[in-house]
């Protein structure tokens, strides 16, 4: 799932109604949504398609929403978070999905809006951060992250230690607002002005025109983030 992409969920329920009603609410709420009756067919689904949640309900006739779990737990889509939709009462059915692996529950009947809260959060926790970039281009400039150098062509630009070391925690979250004080903390500068003079230094190497920087950006409030080209 990039940034751009809605999220994928898989809705597994022998209730047809429960089903597209849940359905129509998550996709209103932005998410693309593929519902399955019953195990073998979110089986299948799962086999052909990549799915950033699946939702199960726990009380279906034959394979239950627990008997699914364990197999996917033991699957190639062993990774997929997974809430299960679970009857009030039943708190060992809680229990036993929780320890077969499920991330999540919520009792029948529930609201809508906290189902769409609960996806949102679980989202959140199972999304990876993005490695980061091993290069960096910048206005002709190209700085390898891992290498610590900064090349215009084959020429080599000399970084002082300072700035390597603040050119190299900006490039590591491209586009993403560090904080001043996180720059001192993470680097040598020590001080918030300490930050301030190797930003100023930087750029007088980095941008086409320093005193209009487009790669070493301010951020007002907070602190500064790269943006390459």
């Amino acid at each position: 799932m990039s940034e751009r992409d809605p999220a994928h969920i898989l809705i597994v329920d022998d209730d047809d109604r429960i089903r597209d009603l849940t359905k129509r609410f998550l996709t209103m709420k932005g998410f693309r949504v593929t519902g399955a009756a019953d195990a073998p067919s979110a089986r299948r689904l799962m086999q052909n398609l990549a799915f950033d949640l699946a939702i199960l309900d726990i009380m279906m006739p034959g394979e239950t929403g627990l008997d699914l779990l364990e197999s996917i737990r033991g699957g190639p889509a062993h990774e997929t978070p997974i809430m299960l939709l679970t009857a009030r009462s039943e708190a060992r059915d809680r229990i036993e999905g929780l320890r077969l692996g499920a991330d999540d529950y919520l009792a029948k009947p529930f609201e809508p809006e906290e189902l769409a809260l609960r996806c949102e959060a679980i989202l959140r926790r199972s999304q990876k951060p993005a490695p980061p970039p091993e290069e960096i281009e910048m206005s002709g400039l190209v700085f390898n992250v891992a290498r610590g150098e900064l090349k215009a062509g084959d020429e080599r630009i000399r970084l002082t230690d300072a700035e390597l070391q603040l050119l190299t925690v900006l490039a590591r979250v491209p586009g993403q607002a560090i904080s001043r004080e996180d720059l001192a903390h993470l680097t040598s500068a020590g001080l918030e002005r300490s930050v301030d003079v190797q930003v100023t230094r930087l750029r007088r190497k980095i941008e086409p025109n320093p005193r209009e920087p487009i790669h070493i950006q301010t951020v007002r409030g907070i602190g500064y983030r790269l943006m390459p080209d």
